[in-house]
């Protein structure tokens, strides 16, 4: 009987983790969404990712201070640059050239280039260890290229000008936090998960808010009300909600099963974007998104177990 009453507890709590990653992966996905809809209203890249920043950053702040307060050492010189450093590539950089692209880029492509950092770190990976990938690996990354260059070309056809340049942006912008990945594993492991997203993230909004400061007016804050309803709403449903979800989620099912379940993203940012954006969903993306999504799968299955 009691190992009846145990076996449904776990049951349940590892249904309550996969809710919370399904909930994670739908919350990442939608910044394209809202994104999209506050360019709507005439606002640049510049200014809204300041706003999201600004919102965002209390929470971190407040985390900071508590993260502190736990862990009485203070950080190394070596380890505050490498907080600055990473905070600038791994938040900064790869948000400003995302929202970048977005100018120009449909919301379902953007986020199917974003999903492809698990075949960069590989590489990465790879790179710094000196070991050769193996053919599994290499035939799956394949796969997820051409799930891509499907769906780029048919949104080539579709959409205005930019459309290169926009694709250009956010490759890069998934190259930069794919470098910050493969960096943060050892920082965090020295400094702490909470800690160093705080102050990485500390470091990304004051080089947001700086770029704004010496780039724009004043005047240029005077958006309309749904630019910052917009840019809240990013703040809490795409960036802190989905942070603590994912957290919650790996420690009921394991960081393995909620990056497969993180997998339904794409999904959801194609199916968001037909519904809020009105983006055409064609075969050839629903095939190349396919392509992607299993790529990206087979990529990190063989990852966990040890492949190169």
């Amino acid at each position: 009987m009691a190992n009846t009453q145990q076996a449904g507890f776990i049951n349940q709590d590892a249904l309550v983790g996969v809710f919370f990653a399904l909930l994670a992966a739908v919350g990442f996905s939608s910044k394209a969404i809202l994104v999209k809809l506050a360019y709507l209203d005439h606002v640049d890249a510049v200014t809204l990712l300041a706003l999201r920043m600004a919102f965002s950053v209390p929470f971190f702040i407040g985390v900071a201070l508590w993260a502190r307060r736990r862990h009485a050492e203070p950080l190394s010189g070596q380890d505050r640059a490498l907080v600055v450093i990473l905070g600038l590539i791994g938040y900064y950089l790869s948000s400003l050239l995302d929202f970048l692209g977005l100018q120009t880029l449909s919301a379902g492509l953007e986020r199917l280039i974003l999903f492809l950092y698990p075949t960069m770190t590989v590489i990465l990976s790879a790179l710094l260890t000196r070991r050769a990938i193996g053919r599994t690996v290499l035939a799956a990354m394949a796969v997820c290229y051409a799930g891509i260059a499907l769906v780029f070309f048919r949104d080539v056809g579709t959409l205005q000008g930019g459309i290169i340049v926009g694709a250009a942006l956010v490759f890069v912008s998934t190259l930069s936090y794919s470098v910050y990945l493969v960096g943060a594993g050892h920082a965090i492991a020295r400094i702490g998960t909470s800690r160093f997203t705080a102050y990485a993230m500390i470091v990304a909004t004051t080089a947001s808010v700086l770029q704004f400061g010496l780039t724009h007016s004043i005047e240029a804050l005077h958006v309309t009300a749904r630019v910052y309803e917009l840019a809240l709403a990013m703040a809490v449903f795409s960036t802190l909600l989905p942070v603590f979800l994912l957290s919650h989620a790996i420690r009921r099912i394991g960081s393995g099963h909620a990056s497969l379940i993180g997998s339904i993203g794409p999904v959801s940012t194609i199916f968001m974007a037909y519904v809020f954006l009105q983006e055409r969903l064609s075969i050839s993306q629903v095939a190349g998104s396919a392509l992607v999504l299993a790529g990206v799968v087979i990529v990190g299955m063989h990852s966990r177990r040890g492949g190169a």
